[in-house]
């Protein structure tokens, strides 16, 4: 692939990447880049909102690049105070190491586990002696770290901030030190950690690595980020039936974010769905697409078959009311041409209207258009006709 080309996919869905430039003269160099994203594990069943930065790692990985897939063991027994207005209990060792352990279990389920290289920061800071630690310290400065928001206004509030949690962009930022980063990537509300490690970088004489956020995605409401307890997500390990379901209830508009930030289709492809829907394409087709690649991922193809067939029975029942008038219908040699079958049903007022209602794509067989006007139907078959969107009718041909 080509740098342009990488750096298409690279940037593709990100909020910010420091320094573009730099990025592409990494890139030119040829050589694998060393690519962290670093992970508290407090969360660890995870949504498909917190894969959007393991879908970066993942395209990274499918780039040749050495992904790092970095555990905060013990960051997360600091607590990661970004966007909290108060000071956040730590998890304790046991905690901490349990929810790592899910972690694993759930990344593989879309990183290449012979790929990815999983790093435990406790490893370099296990050793580190107090003496290092206030030498780390002495490399930032608390009018540098009173610029974040989070501490800023609990700074002008009066509300406490305890000293550790000016540690915990220092330690987050030395990670990148300890394993010689080219990339990091993170949230957007992680960019003022991510900067500190590239200032640690080159305070130490190490190339600063480029700093690459992403976007909070958006949850099924399209107006809050995806949260659990907003109940607006949808869950990895939901089941197959509900992923799709979840998928298909957001906008079209939502789709394309979604495209973006979860979908590995390529660059061309998505364009291609785009110009399809412009063209007069049915959106629904599109995100049928995209809820099976998600299936597909985290459970299986046949799973992902099984829940498309299921929502496109249940869409059709659910479309057609349970009130519909039922008749026979007397065929002649045995069967009946559509536009004479809806013309005796009293769903159009003569053939001629028939025939036009199907060339208009009007006209469905159980929740399916018929395309040919000169369609025929063998006696013995029952099914429901519906005309335009209110008439219906359950049919027998005898």
């Amino acid at each position: 692939m080509s740098v342009t080309a990488a750096m298409d996919l690279i940037c593709r869905g990100t909020d910010e990447v420091i320094k573009m430039e730099e990025l592409e003269a990494k890139l030119k160099r040829g050589k694998p880049l060393r690519v962290k994203a670093g992970f508290d594990p407090t969360a660890p069943d995870i949504h498909v909102g917190h894969t959007v930065l393991i879908n970066k790692m993942k395209q990274f990985q499918d780039l040749g690049h050495e992904v790092i897939f970095l555990i905060g063991d013990f960051t997360g027994m600091i607590g990661d105070p970004t966007g909290k207005s108060a000071t956040r209990k730590a998890l304790t060792r046991e905690e901490v190491l349990e929810n790592a352990k899910t972690y694993q279990q759930q990344i593989f389920k879309i990183l290449d586990p012979e790929k990815t290289i999983i790093e435990f920061n406790s490893n370099w800071f296990k050793d580190m002696t107090a003496a290092d630690m206030i030498q780390l310290s002495a490399k930032y400065n608390v009018a540098r770290m009173l610029e974040r928001d989070d501490f800023n206004k609990r700074y002008k509030s009066g509300q406490s901030i305890a000293i550790h949690e000016f540690m915990y962009p220092l330690v987050q930022g030395y990670d990148s030190v300890a394993l010689k980063c080219d990339i990091e990537l993170g949230g957007t509300d992680q960019k003022f950690n991510l900067l500190v490690g590239r200032h640690l970088q080159g305070q130490v004489g190490q190339d600063p690595q480029i700093v690459i956020t992403m976007p909070l995605l958006e949850g099924l409401d399209g107006v809050n980020k995806m949260s659990k307890s907003l109940n607006n997500y949808i869950g990895i390990d939901d089941s197959p039936a509900d992923m799709f379901g979840k998928v298909m209830s957001i906008s079209d508009d939502l789709m394309w974010r979604y495209f973006d930030l979860l979908s590995f289709e390529s660059n061309e492809t998505i364009a291609q769905h785009k110009t399809d829907v412009e063209a007069g394409k049915n959106p629904r087709d599109v995100k049928f697409a995209l809820a099976m690649e998600l299936i597909e991922r985290f459970h299986d193809k046949a799973a992902a078959e099984a829940a498309l067939a299921g929502f496109k029975a249940q869409f059709q029942k659910g479309a057609i009311p349970d009130d519909i008038d039922e008749m026979s219908i007397q065929t002649e040699g045995g069967s009946m041409g559509i536009a004479h079958i809806l013309k005796q049903a009293g769903l159009c007022p003569s053939t001629s209207e028939a025939i036009r209602m199907v060339k208009q794509g009007a006209v469905k067989i159980n929740g399916e258009k018929v395309a040919d006007p000169k369609s025929t139907y063998p006696a013995g078959t029952e099914a429901v006709y519906q005309v335009g969107k209110r008439k219906f009718a359950k049919i027998k041909l005898t």
